[in-house]
């Protein structure tokens, strides 16, 4: 199994959900939905799931293993941090051009 794409779809600065993700994995099969959501110690990745008869959230798919959870979760992460690298540089350029106009 090998992530060839990591989407991230919406970041979102306010509570607990940082952002919601879309995976492709072996260019072939798509899962969306993952999300990303500041824990109280760490950032972690929450498989998308539906809520139950009994009310209880059940995973929709999920990696198997700790090893597989470890790939998702590193690439989803990775990403995330990139798209937040590029946001502040890019409010940083507004920012800079803003006082610069003036």
């Amino acid at each position: 199994m090998k992530i060839t794409g990591v989407r991230i779809r919406k970041i979102m600065s306010e509570g607990r959900l940082r952002a919601v993700v879309s995976v492709t994995i072996d260019e072939m099969f798509a899962v969306h939905d993952i999300k990303v959501v500041q824990g109280s110690e760490r950032l972690f990745v929450a498989m998308p799931s539906r809520k139950d008869e009994n009310g209880i959230f059940r995973d929709i798919v999920h990696p198997i293993s700790a090893s597989a959870r470890k790939i998702f979760e590193d690439a989803i992460l990775d990403e995330y941090s990139k798209q937040l690298a590029m946001l502040e540089v890019e409010s940083e350029n507004v920012s800079e051009s803003d006082t610069t106009e003036e």
